[in-house]
């Protein structure tokens, strides 16, 4: 479901654009119809108020919490049901932050990262996006939504600015704190200025990972073919133009991006620009070859890139230790359905007796 067919909905049944905004407040801000300053009987038409129940529970049936995995750092990782009976993954990060998927799978195929192992499987609408922001107030408050995980939010860029447009008005998230990460899609720069008709501006988030053009191809084989210094200069452009610092991702591979001819390149990139480098090390996955470096290496990396003059947060993947990184939550319930479903087969007779 898309936000906007949610807003034509709510228009046929006789609202108009206050009536719509009070009732997706109450939706994506979690707040029940019962609070509000005025009453809902005295604000909103009667059609909207006697369709009202059963369009919340369709709302919130949109993402469903399947388990909770609480990290130690005070982070948690939420493997979430869709109601078609896929699964995404959401966090809820430190300081009132929650990362949310975009996609089902990905395409792109990084190759540290267990999201895009099987390809693209499906995009999620705008409606599905905005409901783990709202399953996720029933749990804590969120202040900040980074779009970082499951999927390349660039290649499912209408619903994805449709959502961020819904988050950066009646979702009550500053516009900063809306975090639009890509592996540098050039519509996506086209496109980010006029969300919202220009009314809402994210910030940008580019994942570089490397200052090396070839080993970029061989790390995001399904990358648009921007070189590093074309991603920093695209960045660099939306930074000025939107008044807030580009986030560059680099994902710390040990042996891989983490040596002295990186480090100058890095510098060479990012000094004098408006910027900060999130340095990150690898969130270890057991069936990628990758290794994550020690925290002491990762640490001494980014104090000497700060020494020269980059911007750099060393910054740890939330809930290293419930293993959730990159698809993993999701990957190893998939697992454990079809081992059930194996064990207890089902045959065409009782599957022509399901309901659908």
């Amino acid at each position: 479901m898309q936000v906007s067919e949610i807003q034509r909905r709510l228009t046929e049944l006789g609202a108009n654009a206050a009536h719509r905004d009070r009732v997706l407040r109450h939706w994506v801000q979690a707040i029940p119809l019962s609070q509000g300053r005025r009453a809902l009987e005295h604000y909103l038409p009667l059609a909207v108020r006697e369709a009202l129940p059963a369009l919340m529970a369709e709302l919130q049936g949109l993402a469903r919490l399947r388990s909770q995995h609480p990290g130690e750092d005070g982070s948690a990782r939420l493997l979430v049901d869709l109601a078609d009976g896929q699964m995404v993954e959401s966090v809820l990060l430190l300081r009132e932050g929650l990362c949310v998927s975009s996609q089902l799978g990905c395409a792109v195929g990084c190759r540290f990262c267990m999201t895009g192992r099987d390809g693209l499987l499906r995009q999620l609408s705008s409606g599905e996006i905005v409901a783990q922001v709202a399953l996720a107030r029933t749990l804590r408050p969120v202040k900040k939504v980074v779009f970082m995980g499951m999927g390349e939010p660039a290649h499912n860029l209408d619903n994805v600015l449709e959502a961020i447009a819904l988050l950066g008005t009646v979702g009550n998230i500053g516009h900063k704190n809306l975090v639009f990460s890509t592996v540098g899609d050039p519509r996506a720069f086209e496109r980010l200025m006029a969300v919202g008709g220009g009314a809402v501006k994210p910030a940008l988030a580019l994942s570089l990972h490397t200052s090396k053009p070839a080993l970029r191809e061989q790390l995001l084989p399904r990358a648009p073919r921007l070189t590093p210094a074309e991603l920093v200069e695209a960045g660099e452009r939306y930074a000025r133009a939107s008044g807030y610092p580009v986030q560059y991702q680099w994902t710390l591979l040990d042996g891989i991006n983490d040596g002295e001819d990186e480090l100058d390149g890095i510098v060479a990139l990012l000094k004098g620009k408006y910027g900060v480098l999130n340095m990150i090390p690898y969130n270890s996955v057991p069936e990628l070859p990758y290794v994550r470096p020690s925290w002491d290496k990762a640490r001494e990396i980014a104090r000497r890139l700060h020494q020269r003059g980059v911007l750099t947060k060393l910054r740890d993947s939330a809930g290293q230790d419930v293993d959730g990184g990159c698809g993993q939550l999701r990957a190893r319930a998939e697992q454990g359905r079809r081992r059930r479903g194996r064990e207890i087969p089902i045959t065409p007779a009782e599957n022509a007796q399901k309901p659908q």
